[in-house]
């Protein structure tokens, strides 16, 4: 896509396509999701979209102005699938473990999205929902302004850089990740203690362990950080 575009009043189309289907924005994101998850960056494309969709791939400039920006749309709809179904209950750190989950299952949904959406920043309105629901949950819970933002964007990044993480793992072919799986049976399993110790201490615990994502261990790390970090601050002993 270039930077062709038509207005936003001339945006609709009145007729169906060939495959009678009138387009919108919303059907464009979804098909787009689609054909990432099968073919990869690639399918972003207005002749595959168009071929996808049974329209003049032109038609999808009356949308969105490139790439990036269907792109863009696509990483705020990943956020508004967590969003939407997000409900607070008022205890901050069950809402923020409850939000940190439902990102990372959404990336986990669309593997290939996520990988290449992770790290943009849409400024788009499910976005600017989620960045005021968690500052919201933070502030709320008797977190500083500065205070909110820095544990925002510590938990936000780990909550993505998992979901981009495991997604790619996710995306390998069956056969890869089962081999990898059982490298931590057979090759660490059986390394002699008197050359690795600790790895023969702790063999057992890493071959299941090391099966399964480490996200939701890291979140309640850093939640269990968190909540010392408010009585610090509470007591005032924070800094």
């Amino acid at each position: 896509m270039s930077d062709r575009v038509v207005p936003a009043a001339d945006r609709r189309r009145r007729r169906p396509t060939k495959q009678g289907v009138v387009l919108s924005e919303e059907l464009i994101v979804e098909t787009a999701l689609r054909l990432i998850e099968e073919h990869g960056s690639d399918a972003l494309s207005v002749r595959r979209l168009g071929r996808a969709l049974g329209a003049d791939p032109s038609s999808l400039y009356r949308y969105f102005r490139h790439t990036d920006d269907l792109m863009l749309a696509i990483a705020d709809e990943l956020i508004g699938r967590t969003v939407r179904a997000w409900r607070p209950s008022g205890d901050w750190v069950a809402d923020l473990r409850d939000i940190g989950l439902r990102m990372h299952a959404g990336a986990l949904a669309h593997p290939r999205a996520a990988m290449l959406s992770a790290h943009r920043v849409t400024g788009r309105t499910h976005e600017i929902q989620a960045v005021e629901n968690i500052l919201g949950v933070l502030r709320r819970a008797g977190f500083p302004a500065a205070e909110a933002v820095r544990i925002y964007h510590a938990f936000v990044d780990q909550a993505l850089a998992f979901g981009a993480l495991d997604s790619a793992g996710t995306a390998l072919p069956r056969a890869a990740r089962e081999a990898e799986t059982e490298v931590w049976r057979t090759t660490y399993g059986r390394l002699p203690a008197d050359t690795h110790p600790h790895i023969a201490a702790t063999a057992r615990h890493l071959a299941a362990t090391m099966r399964g994502s480490s996200y939701p261990a890291a979140l309640d790390l850093l939640l269990d950080a968190t909540r010392t970090r408010l009585g610090h601050i509470r007591a005032g002993t924070g800094r």
